[in-house]
């Protein structure tokens, strides 16, 4: 589907307030169906498996299916898979064709333990989830934290090779989600910004705001990133019970003021400049909106802070 620039415009115009809690809501609708097809396995399985590509959102959407679930007595933890991942040895570590360490290649992933743990958890049994250090690749066993479910309690494990043929392959039982931004916004027939500018402008910005990391550096792994979605991620979309889209029509307005300072810094001599100016130029079309005025529990929260969920 594709939002109309026209109508974002006149709705920021109109009435803002009204605009965005609209928005909000038909995301909470999305989070609604998504509780039921999980209720509806629940007597299959209670494991969950959300996938989706980066900048989608999946964190905070497993924390917000989490609370549905809650809401309807049904006791939700939500765990994310990078936990997951195995300390990094460069000698033996997946490469791009450009001879880095591929990050986005499943084989980065403890498939073998998330098995056992799936099946454990299934039966009843406890287990021990592990936890990762980004800032040095290396996964802390001794910060594990302990997990067993009880009668009619789910778990939703969120990755980006949740649906991979190592993972959702092996508990076919498990319901599966799919979750990506989608939506271009059109004028018209005229197409003014991409699905896929959305979930770069998120990465970008979160990463500058909570991992240290200024958009050229980002810019620079997004091509790998895209390239690991369509290799690892994309081809399994299609084995999910539900696929819904994660853009918000409201959200380019106000990224707008956190992004597009970014993208205006980088030098004129980067590689992507091209790209970056068409980017820049299609902020552009789009009336602002003031950052304070998204609501705590917004997914975008997750992206631009001062949001209601805790991010470890």
């Amino acid at each position: 589907m594709a939002y109309q620039l026209q109508e974002i415009n006149r709705r920021i115009q109109t009435d803002v307030q009204e605009f965005l809690a609209e928005c909000d809501d038909n995301y909470a609708q999305r989070v609604s169906l998504a509780a039921d097809k999980i209720l509806t396995n629940l007597e299959h399985s209670p494991i969950v498996l959300l996938s989706g590509p980066s900048g989608s959102g999946k964190t905070t959407t497993a924390m917000k299916i989490a609370e549905e679930l809650q809401r309807r007595g049904v006791n939700t933890h939500a765990v994310a898979m990078d936990n997951y991942f195995h300390t990094i040895n460069p000698r033996t570590a997946p490469r791009t064709p450009e001879g880095d360490i591929d990050y986005e290649s499943p084989l980065c992933l403890d498939m073998e333990l998330l098995d056992r743990h799936f099946t454990a958890l299934s039966k009843g049994e406890e287990i021990w989830i592990p936890k990762y250090e980004f800032a040095r690749h290396m996964r802390n066993d001794s910060r594990a934290t302990p997990l067993k479910l009880g009668k009619n309690e789910i778990v939703v494990f969120e990755g980006i090779h949740a649906l991979n043929n190592d993972i959702a392959g092996r508990h076919p039982e498990a319901t599966k989600l799919y979750i990506s931004a989608r939506s271009n916004v059109n004028e018209g027939s005229v197409l003014r910004f991409k699905g896929t500018w959305m979930r770069l402008t998120r990465r970008a910005v979160r990463d500058y705001n909570f991992r240290g990391t200024d958009v050229e550096d980002t810019l620079e792994m997004w091509a790998n990133v895209r390239r690991g979605e369509k290799l690892y991620i994309s081809p399994y979309k299609n084995r999910a019970d539900i696929i819904f889209d994660s853009s918000l029509p409201y959200e380019v307005s106000v990224m707008k003021n956190y992004a597009l300072p970014l993208l205006q810094a980088v030098p004129e001599e980067n590689v992507r400049r091209a790209e970056l100016l068409e980017l820049i130029e299609a902020f552009q079309y789009f009336e602002p909106i003031a950052p304070e005025l998204v609501d705590q529990d917004s997914l975008l929260r997750e992206f631009i802070g001062g949001g209601s969920y805790h991010y470890s």
